[in-house]
């Protein structure tokens, strides 16, 4: 029996490491431009993170608490810090890591 994660988990763990290293990488300039229905880059990144965080919060029947906004820079972290965690949360839950997925790939499109 393998010790690897199911291949939808590794795939939102690819995903979701893409996007954050792009957001750190991006200058001020992009970070800040706006995108559609989103005032930035940043703000849609930020609304993704905060999605993936209460979907873990839910599945491990946690209160909901919403990830502050610590500024543009921060945006990348808060990414993958979010998007492990819901992994982690959703391993016996393959619809709730294909519904991460879908959103974390609409993102990077709408970030690009």
């Amino acid at each position: 029996m393998s010790d690897a994660p199911p291949l939808s988990a590794a795939a939102l763990v690819e995903a979701v490491d893409r996007l954050a290293d792009r957001f750190r990488s991006m200058p001020q300039s992009r970070l800040l431009a706006a995108v559609p229905g989103h005032p930035s880059r940043a703000a849609a990144g930020l609304e993704l993170a905060r999605g993936l965080a209460a979907a873990a919060l839910e599945l491990e029947g946690e209160p909901p608490r919403e990830v502050p906004d610590a500024g543009p820079f921060a945006v990348g972290d808060q990414l993958a810090v979010a998007g492990h965690d819901l992994v982690i949360a959703a391993q016996a839950r393959p619809e709730a890591v294909a519904a991460a997925l879908t959103a974390v790939r609409e993102t990077e499109r709408l970030t690009a």
